[in-house]
């Protein structure tokens, strides 16, 4: 008996979460993997952060260099805070299309679609 095998689109639910003020979450791109579950990302805002990967998303969600994330700053001095989602490819052209991601900064990033 074959098993089923379900799409990427397929096993996303809901829609994709976008940045928001209120909630101080800004776009960013994966520039290294640390280790200890920790990445270094540089965001919209021209900082690079050390971002933590929480365990909800540790073992679930892979993530590479050149990826897009949704980032939460703690707000402290040290430049630190954790991931909130991952987009997929097709979410970052949306997010390009939208206008909430510039493409010059994919491609000063080094980022390739």
């Amino acid at each position: 008996m074959a098993r089923k095998r379900r799409g990427r689109e397929q096993s996303r639910k809901g829609e994709m979460p976008l940045p928001s003020d209120e909630e101080g979450t800004m776009l960013c791109v994966i520039q290294r993997l640390l280790g200890a579950g920790f990445l270094e990302v540089v965001c919209t805002d021209g900082n690079t952060y050390k971002a933590w990967i929480p365990g909800k998303m540790r073992r679930r969600v892979w993530m590479r260099e050149g990826d897009v994330i949704l980032f939460l700053p703690w707000g402290t001095r040290d430049m630190k805070g954790e991931v909130v989602y991952r987009y997929a490819r097709d979410e970052v052209r949306k997010l390009i299309e939208s206008g909430l991601l510039p493409e010059e900064f994919l491609e000063e990033v080094g980022e390739e679609l």
